[in-house]
């Protein structure tokens, strides 16, 4: 099947089947990038006991607030390559190309050396219990060893998505899954390696899929194209992405940083609850990866439009991102609630592991699809070349919300019940605050100013 093919015409034709066909490969290769961790919360769950599920499941909060302010970059590329590919600009196409490569390589490296010396240190600010501290280390410095093939799987498929292809990302995750999984059992039974051993084998399919996906890149045809001997940094194509993608990479930092102080309130209750909460993290984020691939849709399919000058199909892929988000957070978050016991006995047998996982579940994967319509508008905003209006209103209505609630009102009712009930109404909030950032901007962007005079 030639590349061509893969591609999805974002500025012509229906778009709710379009956005459809761009969202289904990305909630699989999303699904497929969270049985990394999963296998490695399974596996050590089941092979090497609580204390090591606890360790790795513990750890995730932390490697988001070290790795989102350069991934938010990689929003940055997809929504410039957007505006490039559907204003027919290849040259600008091409710099924005080798530029996202080159900043993927020197992130992944940068990433090296916080992972190194910071790891530790934050894990002992956040309360983690002393029974999993040496194993969640030791996981975490292996985990950031892998930044670099991270950081270029990432930004090679931001390139994919604002072209119109997210089929291929699919099949590259798909290898490199096999490949996790198999590594996870021999690592962890066979040579009883433990954390270091799950690891380890996420690290080795990381590199895998970074590997395919620049060959990919290499072989295209058309302005996506990269040659590796033209990888530099264009100046004005890096800031442009910067302004973008930076206060996206912030706001997710800060989010993660919200998400840091709920994990370290979470570690005050014992390794037990931590433990159950790691299964649930776990299984409630595949519910989130679904639904962020119509954030995803809402982001490429937004920025191309708005490149083409086709104010028109704006509105439309907004309700259309909207109904797609609802139908798969309520189907997908319901059923992950009703079978949150079988579910979390994959992880463990132990009864207080799963009871405190199901609590888990029925504040956060059953209100779930809240935080999908929340991320649709704001892909949306991003799409119209907006940065930090979806930043600033973010971290309002979520992650300063969030901190209030822990020194509030968590404070005065210190239970597990209270800490989580803080996400779905820090959702309503924000999703309210988008809506009224996005009515403004219909009013003022450029783009819908032109169609007015036309």
């Amino acid at each position: 099947m030639s590349g061509k093919s893969h591609k999805i015409d974002m500025c012509n034709g229906p778009l709710l089947p379009g956005i459809i066909a761009f969202s289904l490969p990305l909630m699989l290769s999303g699904c497929l990038q969270l049985l990394f961790n999963a296998a490695d919360v399974i596996v050590v769950g089941r092979f090497a006991g609580n204390e090591s599920l606890a360790a790795v499941g513990s750890t995730s909060s932390l490697t988001n607030l070290l790795v989102n302010l350069f991934i938010g970059l990689s929003i940055g590329t997809n929504v410039t390559v957007g505006h490039t590919l559907g204003s027919g600009d290849e040259k600008g196409t091409q710099d924005n190309v080798h530029t996202a490569i080159t900043i993927s390589m020197i992130s992944g490296i940068l990433l090296i050396g916080v992972g190194m010396l910071f790891t530790r240190p934050l894990l002992i600010r956040m309360g983690a219990p002393l029974d999993v501290l040496d194993k969640a280390a030791l996981y975490l410095k292996i985990i950031f060893i892998g930044m670099p093939a991270t950081m270029v799987y990432n930004f090679g498929s931001a390139i994919l998505r604002a072209a119109g292809d997210t089929r291929k990302p699919l099949y590259f995750l798909s290898v490199a899954g096999v490949v996790n999984v198999v590594l996870n059992l021999f690592f962890v039974i066979t040579l009883h390696m433990d954390v270091a051993g799950v690891a380890l084998a996420t690290i080795i399919a990381q590199c895998i899929s970074a590997v395919l996906i620049l060959l990919c890149l290499c072989r295209m045809e058309g302005p996506c194209r990269l040659n590796i001997r033209k990888l530099y940094i264009h100046p004005l194509r890096l800031r442009r992405m910067m302004q973008i993608g930076l206060p996206a990479g912030i706001q997710g930092s800060l989010f993660s940083f919200s998400n840091v102080l709920i994990q370290s309130s979470i570690n005050s209750f014992g390794s037990i609850v931590v433990a159950g909460n790691s299964a649930a993290m776990s299984i409630e984020q595949f519910v989130y990866i679904s639904m962020n691939a119509v954030h995803q849709a809402a982001v490429s399919f937004t920025s191309q439009n708005t490149g083409a000058g086709k104010a028109d199909r704006i509105n439309r892929i907004l309700f259309s991102g909207l109904g797609l988000v609802t139908v798969i957070g309520l189907i997908m978050g319901v059923g992950v609630n009703l079978l949150g016991e079988p579910l979390l006995g994959i992880y463990s047998a132990d009864s207080a592991v799963i009871a405190a996982g199901r609590t888990r579940l029925l504040w956060i994967s059953a209100p779930y699809f809240l935080c999908g319509v929340m991320e649709v508008v704001m892909g949306i905003m991003r799409g119209l070349g907006y940065a930090l209006t979806p930043m600033v209103v973010s971290l309002s209505g979520a992650c300063l919300f969030r901190i209030l609630w822990l020194a509030t009102i968590f404070a005065w009712m210190p239970t597990q019940n209270i800490l989580l009930l803080s996400y779905p109404v820090s959702w309503i909030l924000t999703t309210l605050i988008h809506a009224l950032t996005y009515l403004y901007a219909r009013k003022h962007h450029p783009l819908f100013q032109k169609q007015a005079l036309i």
